[in-house]
C-alpha cells in the first residue's frame, strides 16, 4: 500500500456478498475477503465458521482517498446489510456473521459513528442499529477459493445471494420503491427514468446549459457526467462525449420503435438515461451520450463540497 492509499474494513455477513458492491469502482485498488476481530492467528474458514475463534468474515478494501471518500464507502456498506441483526446476517447465523465497521484511524471512527447516528435518526428501521464500530485488528486473508467468489462462481453466487434473503432485503429496504419515487420525482422525471420515456427536445432543462459542474442521477445521486465533456450536438438534449466513471453506465440493446440503438442506464439506480451514438466529436472518441435532462440533477462547481461531491472538484482544476 502506497502513501496515497488507505484501508477500510467491513464485516457484513458472508464475505462472498461483500466484494462485488465495492469492487472495480473508481479509487478502489483491491477488495480482499478475510477474517478479523478474533484471537487465533491465521485462522481457517472452518475454524471461523465454528464460531470459536472470535473472528468475523470481513472484507478489507484498499482505496485512494483522493478519488473515493471513506464516507462513500460507509454509505455503500450500510446498503448491503441488515444493521438491526445482532445474531448474523440473513440465513447465516452465529458470531462469525455479525456486522461491524473496523476503523483504522480516528477520522474513520468519527465518520462511521456519525453515519451510524444518522441512520438511527432517519427512522428507516424500527429496531435499533446494532452494527458495532470497533478498532481494526489483524486481518487474515481468506483462502484463494473465497477471493472474488462472485467472479469465479457467478451462478452459485447469484443463487446464494438470492436464496439467503440478502437480495430481497436490499431490494425492500435500500432500493426506493415505485410509490416513493412517484412522490420524489416529477411526472416527467418518473416517465423518463422508470418508464424509459423521452422528453421533448429543446424543451428541457439542460439541453443548452453551460455552467460548470457535474450531472448526477436524479434518483440515486450517483455521478454520471461532467460539464467538461458536454457539447452542443444540436439535437435538443444534453450531449456528452463520455461519462465521468465508465462503470456507472450500463449499456443495453434497445430495439424499441423499430430502431436498433444502444440504451444507457445508471448502474446503481437502474434509471433510463438516454442512448449513446457514434456520431460524436472524433477528437474526443466519436461518442455522443444523448441524455434526458429529466434523468439528471446538476451540481454547480462551487457547490460540490457542500453537496457532498468534494472529491470531484479536481475535475475543474
Amino acid at each position: 500500500m502506497t502513501n496515497h492509499h488507505k484501508k477500510a474494513t467491513f464485516a457484513g455477513g458472508c464475505f462472498w456478498c461483500m466484494v462485488e458492491p465495492f469492487d472495480e469502482r473508481p479509487g478502489i485498488k483491491s477488495v480482499v475477503s478475510g477474517y478479523t476481530g478474533g484471537t487465533v492467528e491465521n485462522p481457517t474458514y472452518e475454524q471461523v465458521c465454528s464460531n470459536t475463534t472470535g473472528h468475523v468474515e470481513a472484507v478489507q478494501i484498499t482505496y485512494d482517498p483522493g478519488v473515493v471518500s471513506y464516507e462513500y464507502l460507509v454509505e455503500i456498506y450500510w446498503q448491503q446489510i441488515d444493521p438491526t441483526d445482532s445474531y448474523g446476517q440473513f440465513h447465516d447465523r452465529g458470531d462469525s456473521y455479525k456486522t461491524a465497521i473496523f476503523y483504522h484511524d480516528e477520522e474513520q471512527k468519527r465518520i462511521a459513528q456519525q453515519s451510524k447516528m444518522e441512520l438511527e435518526q432517519s427512522g428507516k428501521f424500527q429496531k435499533p442499529i446494532v452494527t458495532e464500530i470497533l478498532p481494526a485488528k489483524p486481518f487474515y486473508e481468506a483462502e484463494p477459493e473465497h477471493q472474488h467468489f462472485y467472479k469465479k462462481n457467478p451462478l452459485h453466487y447469484k443463487t446464494y445471494k438470492k436464496g439467503s434473503g440478502r437480495e430481497q432485503f436490499i431490494r425492500e429496504h435500500w432500493q426506493t420503491n415505485n410509490e416513493q419515487l412517484k412522490e420524489k420525482l416529477t411526472p416527467m422525471q418518473y416517465y423518463v427514468t422508470q418508464e424509459d420515456g423521452t422528453e421533448p427536445p429543446f424543451q428541457n432543462e439542460y439541453w443548452d446549459h453551460e455552467e460548470e459542474g457535474i450531472y448526477v442521477d436524479i434518483v440515486s445521486g450517483e455521478v454520471l457526467f461532467s460539464s467538461k465533456d458536454k457539447f452542443d450536438a444540436n439535437c435538443g438534449w444534453p450531449s456528452f462525449t463520455k461519462p465521468v466513471k465508465d462503470n456507472q453506465i450500463v449499456e443495453r440493446l434497445d430495439r424499441s420503435h423499430g430502431m436498433i440503438r444502444t440504451e444507457v442506464r445508471s448502474k446503481e439506480a437502474d434509471s433510463h438515461l438516454g442512448h449513446v451514438f457514434h456520431d460524436g466529436p472524433t477528437e474526443h472518441g466519436g461518442l455522443r451520450y444523448c441524455i434526458n435532462s429529466a434523468a439528471l440533477r446538476f451540481i454547480p462547481k462551487d457547490e460540490l463540497e457542500q453537496a457532498g461531491y468534494g472529491e470531484y472538484k479536481n475535475l475543474f482544476d
